[in-house]
């Protein structure tokens, strides 16, 4: 987000942390939205599930030969994920396809931290804190020093697998003579793989992978986590104008196109092309806006009584409510509802209560280098989206509308999304402050749908139980406006 009176600019956004996965809420499978793809019971259309996930007790012993192995548990998870996802493809080949099944050719593992690590396909591996297929090499390599331990701790076993189901769609595209390497832009090859990754995870949580299990519920939201954590850094306007299609795609994008695997299968993905990504995108913004001396605007802004403040005073003019809810920063007790976290809405008074520590801690901006850090993409929308996911309730309890059930988190997340939508340019109020939507607020606001919910939860905290949902309703708003988000989901 930017923040800014009139023409002076400072950078806005909003985000969260990892410590908080989970906490404040709790968690609904009862109920059921109109349309089945909000369905708060569902993941893509199958049951959620908070069952185990990761490698079975009973899998086989990992086979083939890893390069440059320290014999460790990350290699060994990694070639498991690996027997795993060539099997999947060997039985399950595109039908859109132009040859036959290949199988990756080299493995290679190494570690990012020893100077000595080895150059693999005539590329350093040094510092290189990544996963990748070469595909000049018909080769996959990952890094076990730094980015799938990480991974495995913060996002467990399964985002290692997410990571690798991602790569392993490359060497599906090049193999299989899907994509071509000089005039495929790598946007459309990010976004295929993305959604191949889909197509075999959505096979695992049925249950017919002899090695892994991923439950629908919280194992999948930190699976999807975890593959965007690789995702590019955001790009400047100009940067961006100069090789949108050579860009990995946003944590929207990403998220969409993993879905679109996971709900419709292979033959969808074979169809992602450019003009398909940009229908998808609608109008989001996806590259950082320049202040008005020139500079890059890195979209993050205090979190404090005066930005929190300004975010009601849009939401007011973007709803324009007969009875605007009050704010307040004082810790108060609410006779019809329970506490949230971060930000709470009691009905009974028509307030909205912001705990600013606890929104600074959840905005605290995370770092984009490496897997080190746990917080990953937060930032300030992490925390602003919480706040606006109070709001929203304020508008469906205007509307006479119930605020505890399934289908309140359902319409909360998808009216959080159309707030944001609402945001993308200046909204006039009386003070002249302005916070507008930037490019990588929305990747802010999706990891917190993702680790903690809040924002896709009902006025007690209750959300729905699968982070796939919680992010699908927010793109909903986004997407379209806010009147859908009442029309759909009821």
């Amino acid at each position: 987000m930017r923040a800014f009176v009139r023409t002076v600019v400072i950078s806005c956004g909003a985000m969260l942390v990892l410590a908080g996965c989970g906490g404040g809420t709790t968690s609904m499978v009862s109920g059921r939205a109109v349309s089945g793809l909000y369905d708060p019971a569902a993941a893509g259309g199958l049951p959620v599930s908070e069952g185990p996930s990761g490698p079975r007790s009973d899998a086989p012993k990992p086979t083939g030969t890893v390069k440059n192995t320290d014999n460790g548990e990350i290699d060994h998870l990694a070639m498991l994920a690996l027997n795993d996802i060539e099997e999947f493809w060997q039985n399950n080949w595109p039908v859109a396809a132009k040859k036959p099944f290949k199988a990756v050719g080299t493995v290679v593992s190494y570690d990012s931290t020893d100077p000595s690590s080895p150059i693999v396909c005539r590329s350093k591996t040094y510092k290189v804190i990544n996963a990748a297929y070469a595909f000049n090499c018909n080769l996959v390599l990952w890094d076990r020093g730094q980015l799938f331990p990480a991974a495995k701790k913060y996002f467990g076993d399964m985002a290692v697998v997410g990571i690798l189901a991602h790569e392993f769609g490359h060497a599906l595209q090049f193999n299989g003579g899907l994509v071509n390497i000089r005039t495929t832009p790598t946007l459309v090859e990010e976004q295929q793989a993305d959604c191949f990754a889909g197509v075999y995870i959505r096979w695992v949580a049925e249950g017919h992978s002899s090695r892994f299990t991923v439950n629908t519920g919280d194992a999948l939201s930190h699976l999807i986590a975890g593959m965007l954590k690789t995702s590019d850094p955001i790009m400047s306007e100009a940067d961006f104008e100069q090789s949108e299609d050579d860009a990995h795609g946003t944590g929207l994008d990403r998220v969409s196109a993993f879905q679109m695997g996971f709900d419709s299968g292979s033959a969808t993905c074979a169809k992602i092309d450019m003009n398909e990504i940009k229908q998808r995108r609608g109008d989001e913004p996806l590259a950082l806006q320049t202040d008005t001396s020139g500079e890059t605007d890195a979209g993050e802004v205090a979190i404090d009584n005066g930005s929190v403040t300004t975010l009601i005073d849009i939401l007011n003019a973007v709803f324009t409510p007969k009875s605007p809810p009050t704010l307040s920063f004082s810790t108060a007790t609410c006779s019809d509802a329970q506490a949230t976290q971060g930000a709470s809405y009691c009905p009974a008074t028509n307030t909205i209560t912001a705990d600013l520590p606890a929104l600074q801690q959840i905005g605290k901006p995370g770092g984009r280098k490496g897997m080190t850090d746990p917080q990953m993409l937060q930032g300030d929308n992490t925390a602003m989206s919480i706040v606006t996911s109070r709001y929203v309730l304020a508008i469906q309890h205007e509307r006479g509308l119930p605020l505890d059930t399934p289908v309140s988190a359902v319409r909360t997340a998808c009216l959080t999304g159309a707030a944001q939508r609402n945001m993308a340019q200046p909204v006039s109020i009386a003070s002249g402050k302005q916070l507008v939507l930037t490019a990588g607020d929305l990747d802010k606001a999706i990891i917190g749908l993702l680790v903690n919910g809040v924002a896709a939860s009902d006025v007690n905290g209750a959300n729905m139980p699968a982070g796939f949902t919680r992010v699908l309703a927010f793109r909903g708003g986004v997407l379209n406006n806010i009147d859908e988000c009442f029309d759909r989901i009821a």
